[in-house]
């Protein structure tokens, strides 16, 4: 189902708040900060604008996989100092954002399109689960283990927030089977055998360029 751009910028519009309340990056001391290879006199309104969510809008084909389009400092260099980004995330039936941290940001979810189960875990172990409709949102606090999962037969579409410009991405399943982390030292934490940890790490680690 194609997205519209009204219900996306009525997405942002209730996301922005949050974001800047949330915020965590350093204060700056001009308004806006541009590469130390740009020339501020030659700066327009192109340099605030973003356009990468645009394949995006008019896609009526599913996604095969999970599909994660950011917009953050990286993508998006206006946002250096400003202490917000966002992403457009989009779900196939039966697919898995897997668990995850942002560890410089909290995020603030709002289902576009369809339904998702999403779910995170505190640092006292609680578990915090709850299944969201089209305009429901969704909380993440920062730093903790957090994930989303469409469980249903149609795709999902959501955009988040984050009260940073860069919040950082670490993926559980791979930051610790997808790493290099000795085989033996895996066993023993997760009480199991060897030869598991590396049927583990052989569909988790990272393919070389």
């Amino acid at each position: 189902m194609a997205l519209s751009y009204s219900i996306v910028f009525l997405a942002i519009a209730l996301a922005a708040p949050m974001a800047a309340v949330l915020a965590g990056d350093p204060d700056i001391l001009t308004d806006y900060i541009v590469p130390p290879d740009a020339n501020l006199g030659n700066v327009t309104g192109d340099f605030f604008t973003y356009t990468g969510f645009r394949s995006a809008m008019g896609m009526n084909t599913p996604m095969a996989e999970f599909t994660l389009i950011k917009a953050s400092m990286k993508e998006f260099p206006a946002l250096n100092g400003q202490s917000v980004s966002y992403a457009l995330l989009m779900y196939p039936p039966d697919s898995v954002n897997p668990t995850h941290t942002h560890p410089r940001a909290a995020e603030l979810l709002l289902v576009v399109d369809g339904a998702l189960s999403v779910g995170f875990v505190d640092s006292a172990n609680k578990l915090y689960t709850q299944d969201l409709a089209a305009g429901d949102m969704f909380v993440f606090p920062k730093g903790l283990v957090h994930w989303q999962y469409n469980k249903g037969p149609k795709p999902a579409t959501a955009l988040s927030a984050f009260g940073s410009a860069a919040a950082g991405l670490v993926s559980i399943p791979v930051n610790v089977f997808g790493t290099g982390i000795d085989d033996t030292l895996l066993a023993k934490s997760f009480k199991t055998d060897v030869p598991t940890i590396q049927k583990l790490k052989a569909g988790l680690t990272p393919k070389k360029p």
